[in-house]
């Protein structure tokens, strides 16, 4: 892959963590503040864009459904540790691959298509797509999109920007293939290299119905925290009466276009 997180642009954190943390964005140095500051915060995506759209930060609030989200995977230590876990709680998730991932793993990608769970398309080398031309951004959609068709045997509805950083004119061409945009309600930070049990906290302390949450699979970050995470929040949310369902279930609509 083209990136590391220590390194990357921040995340955006698309509402306040209510009870575990002040709101504030992540930023891995101050001296890259001002700009990213400035560059993703200043300018992020107006809330119009959610009714012009196909685009969406959670799913209905009037249900108990919640969705577990993984990105850039798949991965060869993280990804079978996490597809275990999912299959001991018969949880189903949604899995936001890179094509380059997919090449390297593809009998995991296999694994994750017949346990029964969903793949959404995260873009081929993980890219800042707001810094692509739209021809350029349409071949790292297409590529992957082809991978996920030859492996999973569909192509997918689902799409999550990296960094979710995306332009109005991505996000306009997303739409007219048929695709949702997703981006989260909940992020873990797991990259960081987050304890299981301060993922725990941060997601049982904002949950709230129809929250999507965001974790990763992914080569070399240090995401066991994150995996054994899993262990803690899914029975703790589960014996409150929470859904887990893919983002299809979600939204009401089939997996592929």
């Amino acid at each position: 892959m083209r990136y590391f997180y220590p390194f990357s642009p921040p995340v955006y954190r698309p509402q306040p963590m209510r009870y575990v943390e002040p709101y504030y964005p992540v930023f891995p140095y101050s001296k890259s503040y001002n700009y990213y500051a400035n560059y993703y915060r200043g300018s992020w995506t107006p809330l119009s864009w959610v009714e012009q759209y196909n685009y969406a930060f959670s799913g209905p609030a009037n249900s108990a459904n919640v969705a577990l989200t993984f990105d850039d995977g798949p991965d060869a230590t993280f990804t079978p540790q996490i597809l275990d876990k999912l299959k001991k709680y018969g949880v189903k998730a949604t899995f936001f691959l890179l094509g380059e991932n997919m090449e390297k793993y593809p009998d995991l990608v296999r694994r994750i298509v017949a346990e029964g769970h969903v793949i959404g398309n995260h873009t081929y080398s993980h890219p800042n797509i707001t810094t692509l031309s739209d021809q350029e951004f349409v071949a790292e959609m297409k590529k992957t999109d082809d991978l996920i068709f030859k492996m999973a045997g569909y192509r997918p509805r689902f799409f999550r920007p990296t960094y979710g950083a995306i332009d109005e004119n991505k996000l306009r061409w997303a739409t007219n293939q048929n695709m949702m945009v997703i981006q989260w309600t909940i992020d873990t930070l797991d990259w960081e290299g987050r304890s299981a049990e301060q993922i725990n906290q941060m997601v049982n302390g904002n949950i709230l119905p129809g929250s999507i949450i965001l974790q990763h699979n992914a080569d070399g970050v240090p995401l066991q925290g994150s995996v054994d995470s899993l262990d803690l929040f899914i029975p703790a949310l589960l014996q409150k009466g929470t859904r887990f369902v893919t983002l299809p279930q979600m939204f009401g609509l089939p997996k592929d276009r």
